[in-house]
């Protein structure tokens, strides 16, 4: 069966992991991590009862892999114990590239060609000694029952990728022994290396490629929000799987020995479930192809399927106790807590005082260095200052997640990581999302009865001003279907459904025709709604040149909101000559208030 294994031309690309008792699903990690391009996988096991070390021992017979006891000295927790047999395994020191990760942990390779090998060839391209790979942490899905079928295809919802618990990384890496400790997240450089120029060779790389920053080479196991990145690669994260999985985990331990691990609390931080993310799927094929070479030997078919019994048979005992009812419930309780509401470990308190006697000379020369020189730009995603509050499309809100909904200027919003950028749910959380227009928004509408805003979002500031201002129609647009209706389950709430002086649009405001952009869908708002303010929220979907070809009809009033004055600035430049032309001045005291405010001048 060697012809299963792959070759690179970057050598020999290792995957270390350790286990304990994961025969049910030892087949389909293999073959996974063989279809993504490992050339060699080397795993140490302890204390297994249910046939993953003869499993392992006979993936190496058959030429796939290596297997190692990990026997662990007395004081010594399971993982550290075999991350130091692996320090000193010959098989790990002639490695080119190694990467330490779990038996709950898949690989997904997002880079554009499909596996390591093209990974790895776009690394070195690019001068990389290393790929950084964040995880994404997978939630049961709301499986609560066993089942055979495979991990990577039952378990296919999400934390949002911008979630920073869910943030641990793994490190892919060019290895030397001579240089490097192994460790669980990263390697770390031994300290008779950190002062003599080897930290400036080192190369890392995020997981989309880009230059990870300066500290990252020295300490450090979580991406932050500069380097986060998925593009090329992350790491699938299944700590938990169905109710009925983790059961077993729990009744039979786990490799660190933990006690208490696999509560209702890990449970609630892990059993994420926000968005959907199918990205492992492009493996699936020939990760079933290689699995189903795998099943021909008959000694890992016999010893495949009698974990499977075994763990079926310990599940319809565990089911007849009051601990797995107890379990059962409680898990299935804990699915139910909001992504808001969430509690990590927290981290150990910083002591700057002994980071920086910690710190090696060459790091704080790094350090030393202007923060523009070290630190990398904000990943994308973020809503940075002037940014859109939501996430970018698709937002898929199909299915029903465990919510908080929260008071902000008296109207509930969902904290929903699926709807909300990472900076919007912070301000949502904290009821302070769009304060600031909503504390102003009445009095830049004063006078005015009929009020278009486009780019509405889930119309918060509609809703709000129909909850504050008398005698006024808003009519709500936002090409984004699903905000749209999330928006009018919001209104429902604050009791403004269904009402005659709230109306919700998603339709185009451009549509093709032979008489022009004049013609298209804002045309038809303008004539149809005769609005007398227009608020322009998102003033991307109606350029200054769509915008100069209407007839402005009953319009007495443009709003543009902004968040600095930076913005303001390219709004003025933007559609002030075409406002001018249009027969508009703007009103500079209003400006303070956090919008650009045109009004009609009097012919």
């Amino acid at each position: 069966m060697q012809h299963l294994k792959p070759s690179s031309k970057h050598g020999s690309v290792m995957a270390v992991s350790m286990m304990k008792d994961e025969a049910p699903f030892l087949l389909e990690w293999f073959a996974h991590h063989l279809a993504v391009g490992f050339t060699d996988i080397l795993v140490y096991t302890n204390d297994c009862s249910d046939g993953t070390d003869e499993m392992l021992i006979r993936l190496e017979e058959l030429g796939l892999g290596y297997h190692r006891p990990n026997v662990i000295p007395e004081g010594v927790k399971p993982q550290p114990s075999a991350l130091n047999h692996a320090q000193n395994e010959p098989l790990v020191g002639a490695a080119d590239w190694v990467l330490v990760f779990d038996a709950d942990e898949f690989l997904s390779v997002n880079h554009p060609s499909g596996n390591l090998e093209g990974m790895l060839d776009d690394t070195v391209a690019r001068g990389g000694t290393g790929v950084v790979i964040t995880w994404r942490i997978f939630g049961s899905g709301g499986v609560v029952d066993w089942s055979r079928a495979p991990v990577t295809e039952q378990y296919t919802r999400a934390a949002p990728p911008l979630w920073n618990k869910g943030w641990g990384v793994k490190t892919l890496f060019k290895f030397d022994p001579e240089y490097w400790k192994l460790g669980i997240h990263r390697p770390t450089i031994k300290n008779k290396h950190l002062e003599d120029g080897f930290p400036d060779q080192v190369k890392w790389l995020n997981g989309s490629g880009l230059p990870m920053e300066d500290y990252f080479k020295f300490r450090g196991w979580r991406s932050i929000r500069r380097t986060i990145g998925y593009n090329w690669a992350q790491m699938n994260h299944y700590a938990v799987k169905s109710v009925d999985s983790y059961a077993v985990r729990k009744f039979r331990g786990n490799v660190n020995n933990k006690k208490d691990k696999y509560n209702a609390d890990y449970w609630s931080l892990q059993d994420r479930n926000e968005v959907e993310d199918r990205a492992i799927l492009r493996h699936a094929p020939e990760r079933a192809r290689i699995m189903a070479e795998l099943l021909k030997d008959p000694v890992l078919n016999r010893l495949h399927h009698a974990a499977l019994d075994r763990v079926e048979a310990r599940l319809a005992e565990y089911r007849q106790t009051p601990a797995y009812q107890e379990l059962r419930e409680s898990l299935i309780a804990a699915s139910k807590v909001p992504i808001t509401d969430v509690e990590a470990k927290p981290p150990k308190a910083r002591d700057p005082a002994k980071i920086a006697a910690l710190m090696s000379e060459v790091e704080q020369k790094s350090q030393s260095r202007p923060k523009e020189e070290r630190r990398t730009e904000t990943v994308a995603g973020w809503a940075v200052e002037g940014g859109d509050p939501y996430m970018p499309a698709p937002i898929d809100l199909r299915e029903d997640i465990p919510c908080d909904w929260m008071a902000n200027h008296e109207i509930a919003l969902p904290a929903d990581a699926r709807v909300f950028r990472p900076e919007a749910l912070s301000a949502i959380v904290a009821g302070r999302f769009e304060r600031r227009h909503a504390r102003n928004i009445a009095g830049y509408l004063e006078g005015c009865a009929r009020v278009l805003e486009i780019g509405t979002g889930v119309g918060f500031l509609p809703i709000r001003l129909l909850t504050i201002s008398e005698g006024v129609t808003v009519m709500a647009q936002d090409m984004r279907a699903e905000l749209i209706v999330l928006g009018q389950e919001i209104a429902r709430r604050a009791g403004v459904e269904n009402s005659a002086r709230l109306k919700w649009s998603d339709g185009p405001l451009r549509l093709a025709s032979d008489s022009g952009a004049a013609a298209g869908g804002l045309a038809a708002y303008l004539r149809d709604f005769r609005p007398e303010a227009l608020r322009l929220n998102r003033p991307a979907d109606v350029p200054p040149e769509v915008l100069a070809a209407q007839d402005p009809g009953t319009l007495r009033r443009v709003l543009f909101p902004f968040v600095s004055e930076e913005e303001a600035g390219r709004l003025r430049a933007g559609y002030g000559p075409v406002l001018e032309a249009m027969g508009f001045a703007e009103n500079p005291d209003r400006a303070g208030g956090g919008s650009l405010q045109f009004d009609r001048v009097a012919q």
